[in-house]
C-alpha cells in the first residue's frame, strides 16, 4: 500500500484521501474521503470543529440529545496495523481470540471508528459533546443523528 503514507500525512493536512487505487479494469473503485472537522480537546471540554464551509450542515444539531461521530483512527495508520484482523478484545489475552469485526479495535482494515456522544452545544461551526473516545486533533468523517 504505497498511498499509506500519503494518507497520514494527508489527513493530518486535511487533503482527499484515496481509499483504494484502481489500476485497471474490473480493479477496486477509487474511493476518497475527506474529513468534515476535527476533534478538540481543552479544559477538559470536547468539541468538535466543523470546517466552516461544512457549517450548514450543522442546522438541527443543536436539537438533537445526541450524535454519533464517525472518525477516522489516523494514528494506527500503518500497513502492519491494517493487517491485523484477529484481537483479544480489550488487548486482554485472557479473552477469546476475534475478528476484528466483532469487536470495538481500532487496528482494523479501514480505520473508521464510530463513537455516540451527547451534544451539549453548538455555536458557529463548533459542536460541544460530553465526550469522545478520540485523540484531540482526530479527523472526523461524519456527524449523524
Amino acid at each position: 500500500m504505497p498511498f499509506v503514507a500519503f494518507a497520514l500525512i494527508g489527513m493530518a493536512a486535511g487533503w482527499s484521501v484515496p481509499l483504494a487505487s484502481a489500476a485497471a479494469p474490473g480493479a477496486t473503485p477509487v474511493y476518497t474521503m475527506s474529513p468534515v472537522g476535527w476533534v478538540r480537546k481543552s479544559g477538559g471540554r470536547t468539541f468538535i470543529e466543523i470546517e466552516r464551509r461544512y457549517q450548514p450542515a450543522l442546522m438541527g444539531v443543536e436539537e438533537l440529545k445526541s450524535i454519533q461521530v464517525l472518525y477516522w483512527f489516523d494514528r494506527n495508520d500503518s500497513p502492519e496495523k491494517r493487517a491485523v484482523l484477529q484481537v483479544h478484545p480489550r488487548g486482554d489475552p485472557e479473552r477469546p481470540l476475534r475478528g476484528v469485526f466483532a469487536t470495538r479495535s481500532p487496528l482494523r482494515p479501514n480505520l473508521i471508528a464510530l463513537s455516540e456522544a451527547r451534544v451539549l452545544a453548538v455555536r458557529g461551526n463548533v459542536v460541544e459533546i460530553d465526550g469522545i473516545d478520540a485523540f484531540a486533533d482526530t479527523p472526523v468523517l461524519d456527524l449523524k443523528p
